[in-house]
């Protein structure tokens, strides 16, 4: 992988700042966008700027057109059998909100078993139903060194579950869960799973059926796509469970005598004029990431993250937050400081050599007040980073830490 040549395809990358070229270190918040992305979506603004399914101009039957091959493209890089089992969203947090507003309300409250360690996403909007009467959560642990553990998920499960839904991977400890494992066992106990897939799209395509996945929940931004665009993948047989999160124009058919229609699948879910520039930028990220080599990714992004934990071990008072080692992490270096406040610490990397790192809870505010966890900071590198950025941060966090601390 020529990690030099593909930071020319990200303009972000090359932009000289008071302290030299940017090192940005919070891709698990946000990744860059190269330049495929923003031409793609400046194409539908400046070319066809119609609308989807209400009109049959040549602007419009363009839009259309791109906009249900962007879906195909998705449903492709995702693994499912076909386009209209891919739901376009804003975001990771409304595909989750429509699937849990879909289970909540029936006659038995659904049963909802998700992780200790969750981000506010995959939480929330299960603890407002669960408040509200209207289904029932509860929250396993895991392992100590905060990996999964089967023996407590599979205790869990023998109380009873309707749906699992956990994250692909973690945005706090970057583990990958056994998702294929999570999910026979989910489907033996009669339970559907939901991933959070907001950390698990940003290396390539991967295969919703090889994971067992019922539902599939991603942003576009976390894999070099558009913010405020993302999708909900949902296996047609459990698309009926779906009730529509938001009515009105594009989710009907045709209203009469004070009753309506929905239309069909996945349109009734797309209410209101779509992001189509979201949509074309999104493809375009698509086409991108299935271009590269997901393992070539895996492995520059192992090494750089190997390289800085060796770095910066022996730090007194520094201590990692996940496994001690690198590999079980993947992207992401999460660690607290004693005595050192983590937004401060932050704010030091960005101003004296413009490392960006996120700093905080990392929206996952539960796990952090109840085990005690003060706000840490967090790498969470990718393909784009470079072995120079690793060692400038090591060299970096060390000078402040010895300087200031």
């Amino acid at each position: 992988m020529n990690v030099a040549q593909l930071r020319e395809d990200f303009p972000a990358l090359n932009r000289k700042t008071d302290v030299g070229l940017p090192v940005y270190f919070d891709n698990a918040c946000v990744t860059l966008r190269p330049y495929s992305v923003i031409r793609a979506m400046n194409e539908y603004y400046e070319k066809f700027s119609g609308c989807h399914r209400r009109a049959y101009h040549a602007f419009a039957r363009e839009t259309a057109s791109r906009f249900e091959r962007a879906r195909a493209s998705v449903a492709a890089f995702l693994g499912a059998t076909e386009p209209s089992e891919i739901i376009f969203l804003r975001n990771t947090t409304e595909a989750i909100n429509l699937v849990a507003r879909s289970f909540a309300g029936s006659r038995r409250p659904a049963r909802v078993l998700t992780t200790e360690l969750e981000h506010n996403s995959n939480l929330i909007p299960w603890m407002e139903l669960s408040r509200q009467g209207l289904l029932q959560l509860s929250c396993f642990k895991l392992a100590d060194n905060l990996t999964f553990d089967k023996e407590r998920f599979r205790a869990a499960l023998t109380k009873g579950a309707d749906l699992v839904s956990i994250p692909h991977k973690s945005h706090v400890t970057g583990c990958e869960y056994p998702v294929r494992e999570i999910a026979d066992m989910a489907h033996e106990a009669g339970a559907l799973l939901l991933l959070d897939g907001a950390q698990g799209v940003s290396y390539g395509k991967i295969d919703v059926h090889a994971l067992g996945a019922d539902f599939y929940a991603f942003s576009a931004h976390k894999m070099l796509g558009p913010s405020g665009f993302g999708a909900l993948y949902a296996d047609k047989e459990h698309q009926p469970r779906l009730a529509p999160l938001i009515l009105g124009g594009e989710t009907v058919d045709d209203v009469s005598g004070g009753a309506y229609s929905l239309t069909e699948p996945p349109y009734c879910y797309e209410a209101g004029l779509q992001n189509y520039a979201g949509a074309l930028g999104l493809e375009a990220a698509v086409d991108y990431l299935a271009k590269a080599d997901p393992r070539a990714i895996r492995a520059h992004i192992a090494s750089l993250n190997a390289m800085i934990t060796a770095g910066i071990s022996g730090i007194q008072g520094l201590s990692i937050i996940g496994p001690d080692d690198p590999a079980l992490r993947s992207n992401i270096l999460n660690f607290t400081a004693e005595g050192i406040d983590s937004v401060e610490l932050a704010e030091m990397l960005d101003k004296t050599a413009r490392i960006m790192v996120r700093a905080g809870k990392l929206c996952s505010h539960a796990w952090y007040n109840s085990s005690g966890t003060p706000p840490s900071v967090r790498l969470s590198l990718y393909f784009y980073n470079t072995n120079r950025e690793a060692e400038l941060f090591v060299k970096t966090l060390r000078n402040l830490i010895n300087h200031f601390y």
